[in-house]
């Protein structure tokens, strides 16, 4: 008997990947999707992976033994293609096994718009996220290289052409959603997050959708990954909304998530000014922030500079840099309202009129080096932003706040901890 790759027969070699085939076609026949997913799955299935894998290294190609599968023609192509990227995969070469398995996923949508019923969407969610997991892979593979990479593009364009196998009328709809949070995956990966507005349009307004019909799973990602969209477009009302729905309705158990919702929430509640508990910084190990909370609560400009400086490259990398950059407008605003309740605690009278000088010293103690015509800026822009109420003396370098609520609040809710 020959013997092949590790050990392996040729005869048990085949064995093997008839026995994988007939595995899928059964399960097409009898509509089983939970087993059609299990089988199609290569990130997440080391086993099965493996088995096929040590089989293609013996037997090299597929193609005869899925000739005996002639009635199955489209699904003999697909899994040809879709071994081939098994065994790619499991030996780390993810331009190849990217390469065969948009070949096998394209096969494999070409039989789905042909079922009538969504028993399959599962399977089709495995297709998807396994082709946009390998392409990230493979456009490293590529990058290390030299080459560029455009693999994940690639992805993005399959994910519209299912986007749009499922977003008729009918049972699969259900399924748009998903696929709308992996292409957010890709657009947010590739920096192209202007490309999520086609994608958003078709969801919020075609009358086909019912968003409420969609699995919750589902909806917690898309809000999540819209608010983030808000949050870039400075829309921190509507990205509260979004994000807060994401929030509440995600699962307390999945942390990592938990934690990535808030990475964003948090910068948002800042600039509405509400400040969360630092316990729960703690808790979601988002400990970036805790400095940022201290100095809006202490009106401390220079811790505040301070912390910026020390996570400057994580939130840069999240995208919320600019949006904490501009809570320093907040915190002169606290630091007005600390110098304001002192006066009243002296005299009352008074406390209303507020010397450019004390704010100059204020400051200096805060080892912030500003002169009055510094300060008068920033007060003009506070009082243009309705951060603080009141109105500019140039000749006796005051400001007069106003009576009444001198420092408007900026609305919202505090975060629960």
């Amino acid at each position: 008997m020959a013997v092949g790759f590790g050990g392996l027969s040729i005869v048990e070699a085949n064995r093997r990947l008839m026995e994988y085939a007939n595995k899928v076609v059964e399960a097409i026949s009898g509509q089983n999707g939970p087993a059609l997913r299990d089988l199609l799955a290569v990130t997440s299935s080391s086993l099965v992976c493996y088995t096929i894998a040590t089989a293609m290294d013996v037997v090299k190609d597929a193609t005869r033994i899925m000739k005996q599968m002639d009635k199955h023609g489209q699904i003999a192509d697909m899994l040809a293609q879709h071994m081939r990227c098994m065994q790619s995969f499991y030996h780390k070469h993810y331009v190849d096994a990217y390469g065969a398995l948009d070949k096998s996923a394209n096969a494999f949508l070409q039989e789905f718009r042909n079922w009538e019923t969504a028993w399959a969407m599962d399977a089709l969610y495995t297709v998807v996220y396994e082709l946009r997991t390998i392409a990230e892979m493979a456009d490293k593979e590529m990058s290390m290289s030299g080459r560029v990479p455009d693999r994940l593009k690639g992805a993005g364009s399959f994910l519209m052409k299912v986007f749009g196998t499922l977003a008729g009328k009918g049972s699969k709809r259900v399924g748009a959603l998903y696929v709308t949070c992996q292409l957010f995956k890709v657009y947010f990966k590739l920096g192209t997050v202007h490309l999520c507005r086609s994608v958003i349009r078709s969801i919020e307004t075609a009358r086909v959708f019912d968003f409420e019909e969609f699995p919750t799973r589902d909806k917690v990602t898309y809000n999540y990954y819209t608010g983030r969209l808000e949050v870039f477009n400075d829309n921190f009302l509507a990205a509260d909304q979004k994000l807060m729905y994401a929030l509440v309705h995600c699962a307390t158990s999945k942390v990592n998530n938990v934690r990535m919702i808030l990475k964003y929430l948090v910068p948002v509640k800042l600039s509405l000014g509400i400040l969360p508990k630092e316990a729960l910084l703690e808790k979601y190990n988002l400990r970036e922030y805790l400095d940022v909370v201290r100095a809006l609560r202490r009106g401390d400009v220079r811790l505040l500079r301070h912390a910026l400086e020390a996570y400057e490259d994580e939130f840069l990398r999240s995208g919320v840099y600019l949006v904490l950059e501009k809570l320093e407008l907040q915190v002169y605003q606290r630091l007005m309202k600390k110098i304001y309740i002192i006066q009243k605690q002296r005299d009352p009278s008074k406390a209303h009129q507020v010397k450019m000088d004390v704010v100059v010293k204020a400051l200096k103690w805060l080892e912030i080096d500003m002169d009055i015509d510094e300060v008068e800026c920033i007060m003009a822009i506070l009082i243009h932003k309705n951060l603080m109420k009141g109105y500019f003396s140039h000749k006796s370098k005051v400001v007069v706040l106003s009576k009444q609520e001198p420092f408007p609040r900026l609305g919202g809710r505090p975060v629960n901890s």
